[in-house]
Formats: C-alpha cells, sequence, structure tokens
C-alpha cells in the first residue's frame, strides 16, 4: 500500500464583512460528492436544510430540484445579510478511507484561527459540527471539549468567543432533521437571531 495522498482544502474562507458568527465543520467530502463548490456541498448533507428550517420554514428554501443542487448564490446572499462566516478546522488531511467520515480523517494541518480573528475582529462565536471539528478549536482555546448542544466560553491570542457544538449535519448523525434544526434554533436565538 502506498503513502496516502496529503488533500489542501478546495474553498477559500467564506468572511461576510462584519461577521460575528464562524461555522466550521471539518473538511468537504471528495469532490464527486458536491452539488456546488461551497461548503456543506454534498446534496444529502442537511445543514442548509436546517438553515431553511429555521429561517425560513421550509426545509427546501435552498434546494432546486429540478437541478439536485443547493442554490449558491442565494445561499451567499442569505450568509452575507446574517454575517454568518464559514470554513473548516482542517487545512490539510488524509482520507484514511475514501469518504469524509471524521473518524476517517488524519488532519495534516489545522485552521489558523488566529487570522480569521484578525481579518474579523467581530467575530463572537464559533460554532463547530461534530466531535473533531470541536475538538480542534477546544485544543486551541485550552478549554474542554463541550458536549453537543452546549456553549462554553473561550479567550484565544487575546480574543474572547463561545464556542457552540452542535449537531453534525451529516445524514450518518444519529438525529432528526426537525430535532437538529431544534438545537440550531435555540443556538441562533442564543446568539441574538430572529428565529
Amino acid at each position: 500500500m502506498g503513502t496516502i495522498k496529503i488533500e489542501s482544502h478546495p474553498f477559500e474562507p467564506f468572511l461576510p464583512d462584519g461577521a460575528m458568527l464562524l461555522m466550521l465543520g471539518t473538511f468537504p467530502p471528495k469532490p464527486e460528492r458536491w452539488s456546488m463548490e461551497f461548503y456543506y456541498p454534498n446534496k444529502i448533507n442537511d445543514m442548509w436544510r436546517i438553515m431553511g428550517l429555521i429561517f425560513f420554514g421550509d426545509k427546501n428554501h435552498f434546494w432546486i430540484e429540478k437541478e439536485k443542487r443547493f442554490d449558491l448564490p442565494r445561499l451567499k446572499a442569505f450568509l452575507t445579510e446574517k454575517r454568518i462566516a464559514l470554513y473548516d478546522t482542517a487545512i490539510r488531511v488524509r482520507r484514511l478511507k475514501d469518504n469524509a467520515s471524521d473518524k476517517f480523517l488524519d488532519i495534516v494541518e489545522t485552521i489558523n484561527l488566529d487570522a480569521f480573528f484578525k481579518v474579523r475582529p467581530t467575530l463572537r462565536a464559533i460554532v463547530t459540527a461534530g466531535e473533531k471539528a470541536t475538538s480542534v478549536i477546544a485544543a486551541k482555546a485550552g478549554v474542554e471539549v463541550p458536549k453537543t448542544g452546549e456553549v462554553t466560553h473561550c479567550t484565544y491570542q487575546g480574543h474572547d468567543f463561545d464556542l457552540y457544538r452542535m449537531p453534525s449535519s451529516s445524514r450518518a448523525y444519529p438525529l432528526s432533521l426537525e430535532k437538529k434544526a431544534e438545537a440550531y434554533r435555540d443556538m441562533f436565538r442564543q446568539l441574538g437571531y430572529e428565529v
């Protein structure tokens, strides 16, 4: 068996002006799983259905059924309006299996968190989906990994923020779409969003 190649993150950070919230997953799936070139691109991932339910009462708000893809311009406009930034905790990884499952991702290089705070000093909360992503940020901030649905206050390189650990939006995560949306809705309410 040869060495496993190192993959670099395929997307630039999405950083709208005045971003207050930074949402971080672990790493995107392989390109053949994408329905668009953006975060949570897999058409069976629930993230954009969660957002549709919370903010528009419609899980398919961002979905274009006839094209079997998410509506990227609509998503970017929504995220910009809500001041939500997106990236992932892993910049470079090795896939130990041919998928995006966290347990089979070997992180080679993690996010430069300080750079995000320098570019967007307005950030006051980080949301991580899944244990691996949460563990990366908790380790950087020197805090215990919060339980799913909980929040921990953190200070990192002089930047204060709240770290929310939310349910994974992967269909493999054993929680209904409605229950995931309920958890994210509570988080958005705590952050002062109207939902």
